[in-house]
């Protein structure tokens, strides 16, 4: 259970986001969701790119914490997708001057490409690679982070060993995870129920599928038991911001058009009701749209 809730004030965050995607290329041999590969594929970047959230700043000082080694570190992020998290990273004056080389891996072409384009900094690179094969030298990293994306790992076990190969000593992977807040208002419940209905058995976060990597033998082995926080904030909505960030969710992209043109009608009728929207400016059609940030936190041994 995830512990440890903190509001934040709520905010206006750009929305350019991150999480990633993981799609197989015919050179490797880790298996990759069907739909990840097809519903984060090239072609549907870009919307992901625009309309999905950036992180909190609170969240973004918390990993700071977390690294014990002294500055400038050495960060893999693995899963970087269209570069939402690394962008955001670079721009947090707490780890500005920190990050001494990023190196991003990430395993769909569509999804670097995006990256290549957006983030501009000489101490990054991005190279593709997955959870379990990152192509990263044994004990460089002083820190993995894993942003909107661990919930498609194929295999807990054989990631829980590449993250301890590749960590130094004391080193942590720092998990985390934006989600609409269903429990914040009744027609993002709503929304959530309308959209969830075409997962069709994709290992999303909020199943938890994910947790089972803690019990493996070889996280076990190698790692502490893990550290949880939450945080609570808003975001900014309107209809367009909704519609189209529902529209980014993997299992929703690779609907038929119209499937996809029945999802976003009855979005927009949700958003019409309006069940429990608190409004910022009516007139300009703004209103708050309640989030949940996770992190989850494992320490080698």
């Amino acid at each position: 259970m995830i512990t440890g809730l903190a509001s934040l004030r709520a905010q206006r965050f750009v929305f350019s986001s991150s999480t990633s995607s993981l799609r197989l290329t015919r050179t490797m041999t880790t298996k990759v969701h069907i739909v990840a590969q097809a519903g984060f594929g090239t072609g549907t970047n870009e919307l992901y790119d625009r309309v999905r959230p950036s992180y909190p700043t609170e969240c973004l000082s918390y990993i700071r914490r977390v690294s014990k080694s002294t500055a400038p570190l050495n960060i893999v992020e693995i899963g970087a997708g269209t570069g939402i998290f690394t962008r955001a990273l670079l721009a947090h004056p707490e780890w500005a001057t920190s990050i001494g080389t990023l190196r991003a891996i990430e395993p769909s072409d569509g999804m670097r490409d995006v990256w290549t384009k957006t983030v501009d900094d000489n101490r990054t690179s991005i190279a593709e690679g997955t959870f379990d094969n990152t192509g990263v030298e044994d004990g460089w990293a002083d820190l993995i982070i894993i942003a909107q994306a661990f919930h498609w790992c194929p295999d807990y076990g054989k990631a829980s060993t590449e993250f301890g190969r590749i960590l130094k000593k004391d080193g942590a992977v720092v998990f985390i995870w934006n989600l609409e807040d269903r429990d914040g208002a009744g027609w993002v419940a709503q929304l959530r129920d309308r959209i969830e209905i075409h997962e069709k058995g994709t290992p999303q976060f909020r199943l938890g599928l994910w947790r089972k990597t803690f019990s493996t033998p070889e996280y076990i082995s190698l790692f502490h038991p893990q550290e949880e926080e939450e945080w609570a904030y808003h975001l900014v909505a309107s209809e367009k911001i909704v519609t189209d960030r529902a529209q980014s969710k993997s299992y929703i992209t690779i609907l038929p058009p119209d499937e996809k043109a029945k999802v976003v009608e009855d979005v927009k009728a949700i958003l019409k009701q309006g069940d429990g929207r608190v409004w910022i400016n009516k007139e300009e059609g703004t209103y708050q749209y309640p989030y949940k940030t996770y992190i989850v936190v494992s320490r080698k041994k």
